[in-house]
């Protein structure tokens, strides 16, 4: 039985996009989201685009009518008091609670939050009357905070322990390589057998980006991926998608354990060599990127018996395609 109509996640769009961009029926995505097929009906008619349906351009569509939503609490009395306030520098914790002391109406700090916010938008200067000029304070957690807090992580301790021994084809080790000044990125995956790599540049090492790379690199061989570990980094956030896409298992490596990632690490170096970190990545091209990931896989490696990385994908891929992968 589906559930009740709710407000969509941001990672349910992505689920949307792309169940919807491989034919599936409106009834199926909803019944994969376990949500009412009008929900996704509504979904579709309300926040696709001129182009279609594209889940970032959803979700932003869909924040922005909530937020263009009056707030029935902020009357006109209110909102002077509120002012009022701020101008003498007082916080929105101290503004909503002397609200509520003066028997006033009861208007969280969230609210006020909300509304700084969008006078902000508007060219307002409320925010200025704040301790941290609205810029958000986030605390840490403990010493980690930050690293493995990724939602939906696997940890590599649940990998399946063949992984380990490097005997079979499709488990991938993902990174990515930041240029000098943090201008311009690589993601890099490399396969743990056969040493293949595989080099995307992207606009920015955000999870949108670093996602799409991901699956237009792998997808034309997504036969041979059965497993995919990265590192904490909040670029790899979109794992479900990616996993979704390949029809994979996405892993993450323990926090600040490089070394179970040890052959990514590795080929970082070489990749280095064309590379250096001193070299903004900026006016790199993907012509650039494609002569270095093809000098790579055409190299001999002492590790493969000499044999190069193409040359064991190769080897390695003809059992399983007669077999059937996945």
């Amino acid at each position: 039985m589906t559930s009740k109509y709710h407000h969509l996640t941001y990672d349910q769009r992505c689920q949307i996009y792309t169940l919807k961009s491989r034919g599936d029926s409106n009834t199926c995505v909803a019944r994969a989201l376990n949500v009412d097929p009008s929900t996704i009906c509504r979904e579709l008619k309300r926040n696709k685009g001129q182009k279609g349906y594209r889940f970032e351009q959803a979700n932003e569509k869909a924040a922005s009518r909530r937020n263009s939503k009056p707030n029935q609490k902020l009357t006109k009395a209110i909102v002077s008091a509120v002012n009022e306030k701020l101008a003498k520098q007082w916080s929105p914790v101290q503004i909503s609670g002397w609200l509520i002391r003066s028997g006033k109406e009861s208007v969280s700090f969230k609210t006020i939050y909300n509304y700084i916010n969008k006078d902000k938008q508007n060219g307002g200067v409320f925010y200025k009357n704040l301790r941290h000029k609205g810029k958000r304070y986030h605390k840490p957690k403990n010493k980690t905070s930050g690293r493995g807090c990724i939602p939906g992580r696997i940890d590599i301790s649940m990998r399946p322990a063949i992984v380990k021994e490097k005997s079979r084809l499709g488990d991938w080790e993902l990174d990515t390589i930041i240029g000098a000044g943090h201008k311009g990125v690589i993601v890099s995956m490399v396969e743990r057998a056969s040493k293949l790599t595989k080099l995307v540049k992207v606009p920015c090492k955000t999870a949108t980006d670093v996602a799409k790379a991901l699956i237009d690199k792998l997808s034309p061989i997504k036969e041979f991926v059965y497993t995919l570990t990265a590192d904490n980094g909040k670029e790899f956030a979109y794992h479900q998608l990616v996993s979704f896409n390949l029809e994979a298992d996405f892993y993450f490596a323990t926090p600040y354990h490089s070394w179970e990632r040890g052959l990514n690490e590795h080929t970082n170096g070489l990749i280095r060599q064309y590379f250096p970190k001193s070299q903004s990545l900026k006016e790199v091209t993907d012509e650039d990127i494609l002569r270095v990931e093809t000098l790579l896989n055409n190299r001999p490696r002492k590790v493969l018996g000499f044999e190069t990385p193409l040359e064991a994908f190769e080897r390695l891929s003809i059992p399983m395609l007669k077999l059937g992968a996945h």
